[in-house]
């Protein structure tokens, strides 16, 4: 696997700058507005942002709308364009699945860490955080993601739950 692996405390460090810039961005709304989003603005964590569409109906489900170049090394393949059944088996993608809809239906930030076994990598796990975008200003369609890939055997052990993070 050919993605940065970084150590706990640099992948915190980018969780609160990501956190600050999605804080920026709402201006006083409940929720950032897609379009204020400008790329350049998070140039260096580019590589392991995604952006994640909620394809709404009975049970919610995802599309990978856009995934960074470093995921690439860590799924093994392109993930964009994916629904989350296209990129995880079952039980990550039931994980993913619990963990996005949270976001959703509570329009708060999400937290956790996932471990990599799924992919053959137990060494390895990414610390996530997950953030509710609005195109429209009021309704969660969208998440934007980081990832920072760790090779922590202390965190290793399994995929977590996630804790929310206070908005």
């Amino acid at each position: 696997m050919a993605a940065q692996i970084g150590a706990p405390a640099a992948a915190i460090r980018a969780h609160e700058e990501l956190y600050a810039y999605w804080s920026s961005l709402k201006a006083g709304a409940p929720l950032p507005i897609r379009r204020r989003l400008d790329p350049g603005d998070m140039k260096r964590l580019l590589p392991t942002v995604s952006l994640i569409d909620v394809i709404p109906g009975e049970e919610l489900d995802f599309r990978i709308r856009l995934a960074g170049t470093g995921l690439y090394s860590v799924y093994g393949r392109e993930i964009t364009g994916r629904r989350l059944g296209e990129v995880y088996n079952s039980s990550a993608g039931d994980y993913w699945r619990t963990e996005l809809s949270r976001v959703v239906r509570e329009a708060r930030p999400g937290v956790g860490i996932h471990n990599l076994g799924w992919r053959g990598a137990s060494h390895l796990s990414i610390v996530w955080i997950r953030l509710p975008i609005s195109r429209g200003g009021s309704d969660v369609d969208m998440i934007l993601g980081y990832d920072a890939v760790i090779g922590s055997n202390s965190l290793a052990t399994g995929i977590r739950p996630a804790a929310a993070v206070a908005a």
